[in-house]
This record gives structure tokens, sequence and C-alpha cells, in this order.
């Protein structure tokens, strides 16, 4: 990810699909005139000719992935920016079936800036950061550059946590990726057009060296997002040309090079209908030797969603895309794979907030004020910032929305408002819209407000102009916001509310979400409750549903 990230919206005519990092250690025999979709079915065995997946595999904003698997189970990271916790990690059985397992940055504990204290952090924070796991010690490994100035590396033996802070580098491995070498030496790719690679000490916590290894031809641009990868005996640096571009650099002579560069892929359709061309992903090999891509497409406004496609090598050791009609296929076999040990939980449904724990799909929007929320059979939101502006607000607590459309539902009690607070449920990022309540004068009105502007420094330029009200009594209501995220499409949010939860009305215009990918986090699903006189009121969330039609 960078600040110089070419716009999404650049559309070339197909010029190349060929290309990928190398090497099975099972060659690839597929009979000539095979289509992309019997060689993978060939590839993975017969038994996953009978069940196929869907692109995208997930239908939430989860970018600049990195892909491992351990044993018979497979995680995946991706970037937060400014949410909290941090480097969100999913777990799969199939590659195909996600669920939430944990964070690897409990606390965005970079400045004050994280904290919406007298600085905003928005776009800055968590991006493309690198997972692995250490078998050695039996240890995951997180490490992110922040903010261009230090590297962290967070780590834990189980991705639930707890994970803990290991060290701080005083070196920004920008967009890095993490390998565990065959001998156990910890190695870093990274750099954004200049690409280097560092090795660690034995422990992790200090740099040994560091060598610059590529510079990025200006016929091509630019080349980041680091994956570092040891294929039979080969090193691989994976890079992707944002936001269009794929390319992958090999060296058969140690992790230090000399490398040779070859081009994945370069305006590759993709199989989201309006998305962008598949990059920034990872490789991933099955327990059965068979490899696969996931990638991630630009499908604004609802960010950037993962895309699966199997991978075989060419003779020489290079990876290439298995291709359907000349593009990122909208479907394929699924991957042969061990029986699951149980079903994943699924990303959509109902919590009500039971435990004393929020659940990982939860991030709040900058690090919270611990002191000013609970959980306990019930989301309980205290009024933590007095401000009129929900960009400054503290503890707005947020979920991705589900693509294509999805709608949110969250039963509320509103009775221990104080007056000037405003609470209720938002489609956030840089121009927001909400639905929700404001108590003034010993009155309590539900509202929807639209109007909430950043600008491209995300400054605040609009605070919020209410659009439709209603009057409402007796302590309990009902808001819902129904998001449709399809990118190259109308991207209509709307709002409604209910006294019974049964009958809902509609409320305020349709609110047209923003598509420009410089936020680079896609629209979510926030929660909020916040004070523009004093603190001391609050609201109590019961019941949150995120569904689909």
């Amino acid at each position: 990810m960078s600040w110089t990230h070419h716009p999404h919206s650049r559309r070339r005519a197909l010029t190349t699909a060929t290309g990928l990092i190398a090497a099975t250690a099972v060659p690839m025999t597929t009979a000539p005139g095979a289509t992309a979709s019997s060689r993978a079915a060939e590839a993975q065995g017969p038994s996953a000719a009978a069940a196929s997946y869907t692109n995208p595999v997930v239908w939430q904003d989860f970018a600049d992935i990195d892909i491992i698997r351990v044993g018979d189970t497979y995680y995946y990271s991706a970037s937060t920016m400014h949410y909290s916790p941090g480097a969100p990690i999913l777990r799969s059985y199939d590659l195909v079936n996600w669920e939430f397992a944990g964070h690897s940055v409990p606390v965005l504990d970079f400045g004050a800036k994280y904290d919406l204290n007298g600085a905003r952090g928005y776009v800055r924070g968590i991006w493309a950061s690198s997972l692995a796991y250490r078998p050695s010690n039996r240890t995951f490994y997180w490490l992110g550059q922040i903010d261009f100035a230090k590297t962290y590396i967070y780590t834990a033996t189980a991705v639930e946590g707890p994970w803990s802070r290991l060290t701080t580098i005083d070196n920004a491995y920008y967009d890095a990726g993490l390998l565990v070498d065959s001998d156990d030496t910890l190695y870093v790719a990274y750099g954004n057009t200049t690409i280097s690679v560092a090795q660690l000490s034995a422990d992790g916590r200090t740099q040994v060296r560091t060598q610059q290894v590529f510079s990025t031809p200006s016929s091509i641009g630019t080349l980041e997002g680091s994956r570092f990868y040891k294929i039979n005996g080969n090193y691989y640096i994976f890079l992707p040309r944002p936001a269009n571009g794929q390319y992958i650099l090999k060296s058969t002579s140690g992790p230090f090079g000399p490398y040779t560069l070859r081009q994945v892929l370069l305006d590759l359709r993709g199989p989201v209908s309006g998305g962008g061309v598949p990059h920034q992903g990872g490789l991933v090999q099955t327990a059965n030797g068979a490899w696969h891509y996931m990638a991630f497409v630009d499908a604004y406004p609802g960010g950037r969603i993962p895309v699966l496609a199997p991978i075989t090598w060419t003779s020489d050791g290079w990876p290439t895309i298995q291709l359907v009609g000349g593009a990122w296929g909208a479907s394929y076999p699924s991957p042969a794979v061990p029986a699951p040990p149980r079903q994943v939980t699924p990303l959509i449904g109902v919590d009500t907030f039971d435990g004393t724990t929020l659940k990982p799909k939860w991030e709040w929007n900058h690090n919270p004020d611990n002191s000013k929320w609970s959980v306990n059979n019930g989301l309980t939101l205290q009024t933590a910032t007095v401000t009129g502006d929900l960009y400054w607000a503290r503890n707005t607590l947020t979920h991705r929305i589900q693509g294509p459309t999805s709608t949110a539902t969250i039963q509320l009690d509103y009775s221990a408002m104080r007056d000037g607070d405003r609470a209720g449920l938002a489609l956030l990022r840089d121009s927001s819209a909400w639905i929700g309540l404001k108590r003034d004068g010993g009155t309590t009105r539900v509202v929807m407000v639209n109007g909430l502007t950043m600008d491209t420094n995300w400054n605040t330029t609009g605070t919020g102009t209410e659009a439709a009200s209603a009057a409402v009594s007796g302590g309990r209501i009902w808001l819902r916001a129904t998001a449709d995220i399809r990118p190259g499409a109308a991207r209509p949010g709307t709002f409604s509310y209910s006294t019974d939860g049964t009958t809902f009305t509609r409320l305020g215009p349709s609110f047209t979400m923003g598509n420009d990918w410089r936020f680079f986090m896609g629209y979510r699903y926030a929660l909020f409750n916040y004070a523009t006189q004093a603190l001391g009121g609050s609201v109590r969330v019961a019941r949150f549903e995120l569904s689909t039609p």
C-alpha cells in the first residue's frame, strides 16, 4: 500500500496474464486443450472436481493479504489502518470458508493520534504487514512498520492471543514480508520500488544486516507489498504493482539474490463485476501440494476483497495463474483438503454481546477509552468525547459491511441519554451518514443525518446535516442501515427505524456512498454515542444483526 497508489479506476486492455512464482514438488501434467477448471481439478485430485467455490471468497474488506498454512489450518492477515485492535486474523480449513480468530496488534500504542487525543490517525496505522509461523518455537510472528518510522514485531503461541510486542526495530520495513527460512533464520523483504532484504537475529529482536536486492525499472513504475517465500530451494519475492499488476522476483542463489523479475499479471480481468484487477496477495500450498493465490480486488465502496485462484508452476520454477476464459475465474474447483474439524463461525448473523468481551469481528475507530464501554450480555457505550464531529468521537465501534448488499440492525436502549447526546448507527468512511437519536431539552428524536465529510488530508469538512426526523418515546428503538456496495453501481445506503422491532419506517433520503480509493478502507457499519454538551450519558446495544437478502 502506498501514498502513490495508482487509481484503481484505471482500466487498460488485457495485455498479459501469465507468470507467477514457482515450483511445486509434484510436476503438473495436463492434457492438451484442457480448460483451466479441469487443470485445477486434476491438480487437486478427483475428489475436488464435484465441488466448486465462487469469487470473492469473502465479500468483506480484507486487504494486503498475507496467508499461511499451519498443519491443516489456514490463517489470513490483513490491513486495518486506524482501526483498533489492528491486523485481524481469519482462520479457515478449506481456503474458502473463513472466520474471525483474533488480532495481532491488541492496541495501536504508537502515539496519541491513535487515541483521537489532539490528533487523528485516519489512513495511518496498520498498513501492509506480514504474518508468519515459526515451527522451531511454535510461535506466530506479526511484523509491520508504523508511520514510516519503526517496525514492530508481535508474537503469540495461538492466533487468538494473547499477542505481545517482541521488539521494536529502528528501520521502517515498508510493506514487508517475513520469511522463516528452512534453517530457522528470519528474513524480511520490504520497500517501495527499491526492494531490500534484511536478516534478523536468531531471537528476532534486532537487524543483523540489510541489503538492496532490486530496483524497479521505470517502465514498470511502483512495486511494493512484498511477500517472501522459499520454495524448492529458490527464494521468491512476490510484488504487486498497484493497482493492476503482480510481479515476482526469483533467486537461485540465496535470500540476498541476485534476483530475476517476471510479470505474473497485468490488467487481468477480475471476477467481480465493476471491480479492479486482482493483485497484492499471497501464495499458499495445501497439505497435498496444490498451490493457490489469494489476491484482492479494489471494490469500493466496500473496500478491497479477496479472490482465490489455483496456481501451477513452470518446469523452470515460475508460477502461473489458472485462468478461465482469459480472466481470473468467477469460480474454480474447491481445494482438495481434509474434512474440517468443525464448521467455521459465519461472518454474518446475530451478536447479542454475550459474555464480557467483544468478539474479534469488532474493531474500534481508533483506540477506545476502555473506561467508557463494557460488554455484559449487551454492549454499553458511555459518552467518551464532547464534540460536534463524529470523526473526533471516541468509542465508535465498527463492523465490516458484507457485500454485495447487506443490512445491519441494532436494538438500542436510549433511556440513559443526556441532553446534547448523539447515538446511533452510521455508514462510516470519509463521507458518512447515520440514523440515530438526538437528545435535546429533555426530548428525544430519531434523525437521519448526512453530509459528514473529510478532505484528502482526513480533516473534517462537514459535520453533518439533519435530513429527516421523527419524534420517539419509550426508551427503546431499532435502527437499521442497508448498504449496496456493488462496485460500479449506484452505491445507495438507506436508513430506517422501528419502535417494535417488526415494522420499520424509512427515514431520510438515500445516501450515495463514496468510492474514492484514497481512504483505502471500505465503508463500515458503526455504533456510536458521543456528547455535544457534557459526559455522563450512555446507551445500551442489546443486539446487532448483519443479514443479507
